[in-house]
């Protein structure tokens, strides 16, 4: 391609080809190890025929094709991103503005149009939170939502759970109190990456369901307190959970998590799980606690949340690494009754990405 020009490391290219003799034909997977690559590995010739690049590699003269869209798609000569904190280009972070915009689709749809489901699959991935409207109003149905993209991921609390007053409950969510906008079980680790609530009864006056984008919440933070994001991404927080028989759970996390290269990957809120915090020095105690508070003003903040009630048969997935959800208390007259589960984003980016490939390929 005219006018572009990048690096390449001989030792990298090797170990990247795509022949037969490196990649299996059937899955990608390296047939190779580095072990298998000489230490003084150094490119003697280059031939240049179209979109193809062939490559001889010294010592060994093996020549290897490499297709030059493939390279360019694949450069690290780029500039590297020094500051903290930034994000993918695949995510937009929103706030309450996005309200008319939320992801949503026809639960029917979806399950029978594999376009349709990689355009509401695509919404999840780029704003952490979807909705389904149109389910069956039926006991499990929430596992047909997790069937959509990936699998079921099941914890203490079984492979589902119901979120209804209960007395003597084990959880706050099993109440009718209010809750603030949280990420689920932060003590675990690593903690289940989307979480599925679906409505089944909700004639109850109130308990209107919140999101809030905590990769929004984290930036707000680095803007208006630098020095309070780089603490609570600097330091790990601590999480706890006990509150039933045989389960003792734990974690030790950054409330805001960095990426080795200052990419924000993911945050961890939750208070009611909150156990003492022992890792930040006596000298920057206060300051975290500042940033601490004010982190959870600013997810308080009505400027920063959706709201929205489900209804029967309607449903909403979130990413549990990024967006927070909560729920408006409600009162002991009518019914309130969702149902959830625990899935994994690795499953929901997985369909998401051969859904678009399919498409892609037969468009061609």
């Amino acid at each position: 391609m005219a006018g572009v020009a990048s690096r390449y490391h001989a030792v990298w290219l090797r170990d990247n080809a795509w022949d037969e003799g490196t990649r299996a034909s059937g899955n990608g997977q390296r047939l190779i190890t580095l072990s298998d690559v000489p230490e003084d590995i150094a490119i003697s010739e280059v031939e240049v025929r179209g979109e193809t690049v062939t490559i001889t590699f010294a010592p060994s003269d093996e020549r290897i094709d490499y297709d030059v869209n493939w390279l360019l798609a694949h450069c690290y000569d780029l500039p590297q991103i020094a500051e903290k904190g930034w994000i993918s280009d695949e995510i937009l972070v929103w706030d309450s503005a996005m309200s008319d915009h939320i992801p949503t689709a026809d639960f029917g749809q979806v399950k029978a149009d594999k376009e349709a489901l990689a355009a509401w699959l695509d919404g999840v991935v780029q704003f952490g939170f979807g909705k389904l409207t149109g389910g069956p109003v039926e006991e499990g149905a929430l596992f047909e939502v997790a069937d959509l993209f990936g699998y079921v991921r099941e914890t203490n609390y079984g492979r589902h759970f119901e979120v209804r007053t209960e007395v003597n409950p084990s959880n706050l969510a099993f109440t009718g109190l209010g809750l603030q906008a949280h990420t689920d079980n932060p003590y675990r680790d690593p903690v289940p990456t989307v979480q599925v609530l679906y409505c089944l009864e909700n004639s109850a006056e109130g308990g209107e369901n919140m999101v809030v984008d905590g990769f929004a919440c984290a930036q707000r933070l680095k803007r208006e307190d630098p020095r309070g994001f780089h603490l609570l991404s600097s330091y790990c927080a601590r999480f706890e959970f006990a509150g039933s028989e045989g389960v003792c759970l734990r974690s030790r996390r950054p409330m805001i998590e960095l990426a080795p290269d200052g990419a924000l990957v993911g945050v961890r809120f939750n208070n009611r799980s909150a156990a003492a915090i022992t890792d930040v020095p006596y000298a920057d105690m206060a300051a975290y606690y500042a940033a601490y508070r004010r982190l959870g003003q600013i997810i308080d903040d009505p400027n920063m949340e959706i709201t929205f009630k489900l209804e029967p048969g309607e449903c909403f997935v979130v990413d549990n690494t990024r967006v927070l959800h909560a729920r408006k208390g409600y009162s002991g007259s009518g019914s309130r009754w969702l149902q959830g589960c625990y899935a994994d984003m690795d499953g929901l980016r997985s369909t998401h990405a051969v859904l678009v490939q399919e498409i892609v390929k037969a468009a061609e």
